[in-house]
Parts: structure tokens; sequence; C-alpha cells
């Protein structure tokens, strides 16, 4: 451990905010964390980083009660404390905000605010104190929320700073948040990262938990490195690089940018002509959007989340209806909901990988083999006979994947839920990309996943590029928009404002395109002219 970066511009004499000495703890025969000794400064923001499974969470569960270590101790100012249970914690002073939040949907902010904090059994009185110490919380910390809306009506920025919120009413000095950025848009990042900075000029001490390196040498004054429930090492941020970090972390050198050689692109796969999707509440959510994407090429879809990106992928990949025209491969794909289902999509060589893959890409329940045939349990290879499927079979040819994957553990037993969610994501990928569509769709392909396991998706969307495959990319990480494609269109309210080329563009101007403003200097649309002929001698 290199020494020195405890205090980032602090006192020697000051003591540690946080010192956790010794911490192990095992879940049966898993080492989540090893004898991790750290030292937390007050007043400063303190990162954590680590691939998926590295035993982060673990340990801060640990600090916030959820779980008793082995061994180990907790000090919290200077003083030994106990923390069986999160009662404890908050007791000493600490409030957490989990990556998946802990809001009641049907409860007002102020109700979710005060929930568990009641003084005495008469609401009201709690309620009034908590509409008062919001506003004054709000003013201070840039934390605005309307204190009667509805949480379900509230953006996902929003309501984590309803979190936040609920660990300051508690009297919070120690500030930990797991993952915070990973449903957030950029602006919505850049918003909270005022709000941690102001917290920490009033005295707070965060603790960040993150696999984004970006945001670690953005806003930390200090990081640690977890790797395989081991620290590694801690270090000032301002003496290390995104370089070391990632090397720390994974344990060899990784690309931070991604290798690409130009894409050689050739006849539309997917044309989509003035679709328009309407909600079930009957607000029209796609309207009008024109797009294509060639075979070997990447099309990527940037815009704030909610602006119908969504639904689009939705609609292409046979889940809901839409009108207007879609076409794969020269042919008329169905829209009025009477075929439109994934399985008729798959047969006609389309794959979907679906930005939420808890909910519509794994049961969690279910072991890793089945999740892999889900959506191609019919295929041939999968078929004992016409009534019986071949386990054995699906089970070895699952393994088999997951190894090309990298998935880890390799073990087609273990149940989805038992995974990280870098490879929970790697096992969806398997599924959708063994199949060797002609178009893939994929959605937030790297959303809470780490370095290691962003470098190896990327680069099998590449190589599916590569083969002369068409790709819809959606992301709301500009970063993975302007390096992963080849064009790039941006969708506000529904709309498609404009195309650009991800070498005559920057994070600005997409970011204005995503805002609605299409007064950049540019031209609002960028497209290759349709009689655009490649290489191959393909008419484009």
């Amino acid at each position: 451990m290199r020494d020195g970066a405890e205090n980032a511009g602090r006192p020697d004499t000051a003591a540690p905010a946080i010192e956790l000495k010794g911490i192990s703890k095992a879940f049966g025969p898993v080492q989540a964390n090893k004898d991790i000794s750290i030292r937390v400064m007050p007043g400063t923001i303190h990162g954590i980083i680590g691939e998926n499974g590295a035993g982060k969470s673990t340990l801060m569960s640990i600090l916030y009660g959820f779980y008793k270590a082995d061994a180990g101790e907790i000090f919290i100012q200077g003083r030994k404390t106990e923390i069986p249970d999160s009662q404890a914690a908050i007791a000493a002073g600490i409030g957490m905000v989990f990556q998946h939040f802990k809001l009641v949907e049907n409860f007002t902010v102020l109700e979710n605010v005060v929930l568990g904090a009641e003084e005495g059994a008469l609401l009201k009185p709690s309620l009034a104190k908590a509409r008062k110490l919001l506003s004054e919380l709000a003013a201070e910390y840039e934390l605005n929320v309307d204190p009667d809306e509805m949480i379900e009506e509230l953006s996902v920025g929003h309501q984590q700073r309803v979190e936040i919120l609920k660990a300051l009413y508690r009297q919070a000095d120690i500030l930990i948040l797991d993952e915070p950025t990973g449903v957030l848009t950029p602006a919505e990042a850049d918003h909270l990262f005022r709000i941690l900075n102001g917290l920490k000029d009033q005295g707070k001490t965060i603790i960040l938990i993150t696999h984004k390196l970006r945001e670690i040498m953005e806003i930390t004054d200090t990081v640690s490195v977890m790797r395989r429930g081991e620290m590694t090492a801690t270090v000032k941020t301002k003496e290390t690089s995104p370089e070391e970090l990632a090397e720390l972390m994974v344990g060899r050198k990784v690309l931070l940018r991604v290798d690409k050689k130009p894409a050689e692109p050739y006849a539309r796969v997917l044309e989509v002509e003035n679709l328009r999707i309407v909600d079930e509440d009957g607000v029209e959510r796609v309207k009008g959007v024109d797009l294509h994407v060639r075979g070997g090429e990447i099309l990527g879809i940037a815009g704030v989340a909610g602006n119908g990106q969504s639904e689009l992928l939705h609609v292409l990949g046979g889940y809901g209806r839409a009108a207007g025209t879609v076409r794969v491969n020269g042919e008329d794909i169905d829209l009025t909901g009477s075929r439109s289902d994934g399985q008729s999509r798959r047969a006609r060589g389309i794959a979907h990988v679906p930005e939420d893959r808890h909910r519509e890409g794994l049961i969690l329940d279910f072991f890793a083999w089945e999740n892999m045939v889900f959506g191609y349990h019919n295929a041939p290879e999968y078929q004992k006979s016409s009534w019986f499927m071949d386990n054995a079979a699906i089970r070895r040819i699952t393994q088999e994947k997951m190894q090309r994957f990298d998935v880890r553990p390799p073990n087609p037993a273990l149940a989805a839920k038992n995974f990280s969610g870098g490879n929970q994501q790697k096992i969806v990928l398997a599924r959708e990309i063994e199949r060797d569509p002609d178009l893939l769709l994929v959605g937030q392909p790297t959303r809470g996943v780490d370095i290691g396991a962003i470098e190896f998706i990327h680069q099998q969307i590449i190589a599916l590029r590569d083969r002369g495959k068409a790709i819809l990319l959606v992301s709301v990480e500009l970063d993975e928009i302007l390096s992963m494609s080849d064009r790039i269109a941006v969708m506000f309210d529904g709309r498609i404002m404009g195309e650009r080329l991800p070498a005559e563009t920057d994070e600005r101007e997409l970011g204005m395109l995503m805002a609605g403003i299409t007064d950049t200097g540019r031209a609002p649309v960028h497209r290759p002219p349709s009689g655009l002929v490649t290489g191959n001698g393909t008419q484009a």
C-alpha cells in the first residue's frame, strides 16, 4: 500500500472519520473480504473501486450493519464502535445510499424521509418538522425536490436526492454511496457531484463506491482499490492515473479506449420509417422516427433517459405495438401486436440485449443454463425429441459459451442472482451474440459493469460488427457512444434531433442535441448520401 494517501490534505493529527482494521467476511467457501484495513479522513471524498465481486459492497454493508464481520474492528471518529445493525450505524452518524433505492413508490417524498424516523405516536409533528428541515437541506445542498411529490412520479436523479435527504435528515456525518451514477444521465451525475462537493465543504465525509474511473479522478480526494476481497492500494487521487487504477483493479493492463478499425458498411439491414409509439396512457413516446442501420456498422442512439429510446428498443425487439414501417433485410416487420413478439423477431435474425437485465434479460432465480436458452429453447441443438429438451446438451453448450465469454465462475448450475452484474451481462450477451444475428439491438451494454468486463463487452460487440452484422446501440454514456459508434443519432422528446459522425462531433454538441437544441452551428442531420457505394460495390 502506498503511504500518505489517507490524509488527502488534512492534518496528520486528525482522527479518521472511519477506520476499519482487519475486516474479514466469508459466505461459505467464498471469502468476500480478507483482512481489510482502511482509514477515511473527515471532510474528504474517499473512493473505493474494484471489479464486480471484489468485495466493495460487502465491506460497506459491514460498516452499515447489514452484515457482521467474522473478524476485525470498526472505529468511528477515533472510537471503537460496534455496529450490529443499520440502526446502530445511523446512531453512529452513518448514512447509506444504495444502488437500488430503498423508497416506497406510492409514498410522498416527505413520507419516505420520515419513514422509520418518526417521533412519537402522532405522525403530524414529525411531518411538520421534516418539511421545515427538508427546505433547509434543499437550500444548503442543492437537493431541491417537491416534498409532496409521489416517488413514482420522480426521475431517477430526483429519487436519489430523496435517498440523500433521508440520510441527512437522520443527521448523518458520514455518507456512503454505492454506484450512485449507475442509473443517472451525465447531467444528473454532474449535479450529484456538485451536491457531494457541497456536503464535503460542510464537513461531511463521503465514501463513493464506483467502477467509473472518470468519476474517481474528477471528484475524490483519495481512492482505495480492492481486488478479490483484498485491499491492494490506497493512493491520493491527484498522484495516480486512470491507467494505474485500472491495472490495480484488474491485475493487468487494461485498454481504456475502444480499439476498432474503420467500419466497412454495406446494404441496409434495418430500416425504420415514420415510427410512432403510443404508450398505454395514450402518450406518444416516439414521434415519427426515421433511421437505418447497415451491415458492418454500429448506429449509436444518444439521449437522456426517457426520450423514447427504451420504447424504440422494445418495439424493435418485439415487445409492444407501433405505427410506421420497419424492415429487416428488406422484409416488413409486423408492428400491430398480433405477431409482435420476441420469438418472431429472433426467427428474423434479430437479437435483443435489453436495457434492464434483471427485469427483461434474466430470471434471477433460474440457473445460468436455463437463462442461456430463453427465447431459443426450440433450437435443434437443445432438443432431445419433439417433446423433451436435452438438458445435458444445454448445460454443456452453456459451459462452452460461459468460457468463451469469460463468465466467472463458468458454472452453469449457479443461479443467475449469484453472479456479479458484469457476469450477468455476459450471460445475456453470450445468449444473444452466439446466435450470430443479422441485427443486434443492445441497450445500456455496460450499465453497472466493472472496467474489465466493459473492455470485454466492447470487444464482443465490435467483433460482431466486423463480421458484417448491424448493431443498434442505445446508451446514456456519451463516452461509450462516441467510442463505439460509427454513426450517432440523438433522440430528444421522441424525435431524432440530428445525426453525427463521431470524428466530427464532441460531448458538448451531442449534449445540446440531447437537450433539444439544434442551433449548434452545424447542419441538423448528417446522413450519408442515399446512393452511397461502399468498397465492396454494394449500394448503401
